[in-house]
């Protein structure tokens, strides 16, 4: 018989070897008490209680920068296989501006043919330079996320800017606590912004810097992350 696979749990365990490998055992325990007993089944408001808690602790034990690469490194990442297109043109050309095209022509496919969007709705996502491959300018990459996808219709059709934010996020707790009023620490995105660093670090082979310039946890209504690349385009 199959296991089902339990999000929380495999997060939980993303998040524990990430506080090993950046921030040492000692700290591992004091941030992850009480995540024993969590999983999908738990009551919500107990996975975003101890969430909130877990996240204040890490930011009380480690500095800033330490507490953000324990974060990254629990992104849930892009197929290393959908990127080799773009990490072979950067290869052969030393071009940024190659690779960004491969992920922004694979992105607007992905619009089309897997989420069947409307044209119309094709365009706004472009304009608004969310998506896969982000704004590049220089050896910069300015990426806002992409509405969750299967809310993504629902969200660009929704007037209310406070439904469109809590419909937002790919996170399901994100998505639950600000439906419910609640609040995370900011550095909880770098979890999101993980995402882009992963992209990125496969392409160019390198380690990339991220920050979080938007959040909605913060009261925006997009998330946007700075992914800075250590070679600007030729």
């Amino acid at each position: 018989m199959a296991v089902s696979f339990d999000f929380e749990r495999a997060w939980l365990a993303k998040l524990s070897a990430c506080l090993d490998e950046a921030a040492g055992e000692e700290t591992r325990q004091q941030v992850m008490t009480g995540s024993e007993c969590l999983s999908d089944q738990s009551d919500r408001a107990a996975v975003h209680d101890w969430t909130q808690q877990a996240m204040e602790r890490l930011e009380s034990l480690v500095d800033e920068e330490t507490a953000q690469r324990v974060m990254t490194g629990c992104a849930c990442q892009h197929p290393k296989q959908g990127l080799q297109a773009a990490r072979r043109a950067y290869e052969e050309t030393g071009d940024l501006i190659a690779a960004h095209h491969i992920l922004q022509t694979q992105f607007e496919a992905f619009l089309r043919d897997s989420l069947e969007l409307e044209e119309g709705h094709i365009e706004t996502v472009v304009d608004r330079g969310w998506g896969l491959a982000g704004i590049l300018a220089g050896n910069r990459i300015l990426a806002t996320k992409i509405p969750k996808s299967g809310h993504l219709a629902d969200y660009l059709n929704e007037a209310d800017p406070e439904k469109r934010r809590q419909s937002y996020c790919h996170c399901p707790r994100v998505r639950d606590i600000l439906r419910t009023g609640g609040s995370l620490p900011v550095t909880y995105c770098y979890c999101g912004a993980g995402f882009y660093k992963g992209i990125w670090e496969e392409i160019v082979q390198a380690p990339v810097e991220v920050q979080v310039l938007k959040s909605v946890l913060t009261g925006d209504e997009v998330c946007t992350i700075a992914v800075g690349l250590p070679v600007a385009s030729r």
